[in-house]
């Protein structure tokens, strides 16, 4: 099977910006475009094969019709695991958390969400939400949402561009303004809102809070920075590995091409490319080259082989170990 390129869906939530569209070619109607979903399976919206054979079909559609494109890392899933995502936070996102896998099932019918951010780029003075600053109880959190006092007990972080977070589900979060970040979760679309500013959707309405589930859920103290491991995983003056993440469901790397990267994807996993800035050629063996732009999405089917990336990029790589 062909290494192929995938079209997003895209999200127009009331926070967004335009980044998506003036920055990285997003070619979408939207006035504000929030999020575009680059790597998706999920029902509320889909990503799609662009190039090649079998363009126009959807990638569930597509995986349907080769589910060997995925590897054997995925057999232990019943559902394709990983969702990614690039978001632009023009404005604050809501105050939220996500449930883990037990409660999300039982309560939503679908999986829970652990999810890693990397931060593409900053405003000065931007920062997020992440966790608390100390351990409060179930009460007291209660409470403070009641009250409109909860971001006085919140960890709030600065953040710049290069930072990575990785937001295991329980952890209260929030995307703060000014911030574009590459997301990778997974494959879920359940989210609690906890705090929202007050503020009102398109029906001029405030938005919905979700405290119970919330109160249920929380882990109510400071985050567990979550290990990586070296932080270095490959360089030899062409490339750089930089290794962001591994748990269950994805392992995340940001890979710098400087000239020429060689690279494989095994029989274990596919892997997915996103370009974030620069441009590269993809080359093989197997097919024509490809060039791929800064906001590109590839994805290349276990067991492809080795191939080659040429040019000057960096790229969130992601497979299933």
């Amino acid at each position: 099977m062909d290494a192929i390129k995938l079209s997003p869906a895209f999200k127009d939530y009331l926070w967004g910006g335009t980044r998506l569209r003036d920055d990285f070619g997003k070619k979408c109607d939207f006035d504000k475009v929030a999020e575009s979903w680059e790597l998706s399976c999920h029902k509320d919206g889909p990503s799609v094969v662009a190039t090649g054979e079998y363009a126009g079909l959807t990638l569930p559609e597509y995986i349907k019709k080769f589910p060997q494109v995925l590897g054997s890392a995925c057999d232990r899933f019943d559902f394709f695991p990983i969702l990614i995502k690039l978001i632009d936070a023009k404005d604050n996102l809501s105050v939220q958390v996500h449930p883990d896998n037990e409660y999300a099932m039982k309560v939503e019918g679908e999986f829970g969400k652990t999810e890693m951010w990397y931060v593409i780029d900053a405003d000065e003075g931007a920062q997020l939400l992440y966790g608390f600053k100390h351990e409060i109880s179930k009460g007291e959190f209660r409470e403070r949402i009641q009250h409109n006092n909860l971001l006085d007990v919140v960890n709030a972080v600065p953040v710049k561009k290069g930072d990575f977070f990785f937001i295991d589900s329980g952890t209260l979060h929030a995307i703060g303004k000014g911030i574009l970040i590459a997301e990778i979760q997974q494959n879920s679309n359940t989210t609690y809102r906890i705090y929202d500013y007050g503020r009102v959707g398109a029906d001029g309405k405030t938005r919905p809070l979700h405290i119970d589930k919330a109160v249920d859920v929380t882990k109510l103290c400071p985050p567990t920075p979550h290990p990586k491991g070296e932080p270095v995983s490959y360089e030899d003056g062409n490339w750089i590995v930089t290794s962001l993440a591994k748990c269950e469901y994805f392992t995340v790397n940001v890979l710098d091409v400087k000239n020429r990267a060689w690279l494989e994807a095994t029989e274990r996993s596919f892997v997915h490319l996103l370009v974030l800035d620069g441009d590269a050629y993809f080359d093989s063996e197997k097919q024509k080259m490809i060039h791929l732009n800064k906001g590109d999405s590839l994805f290349i089917p276990a067991g492809y082989g080795h191939y080659e990336l040429t040019g000057e990029a960096q790229l969130i790589m992601t497979n299933i170990d």
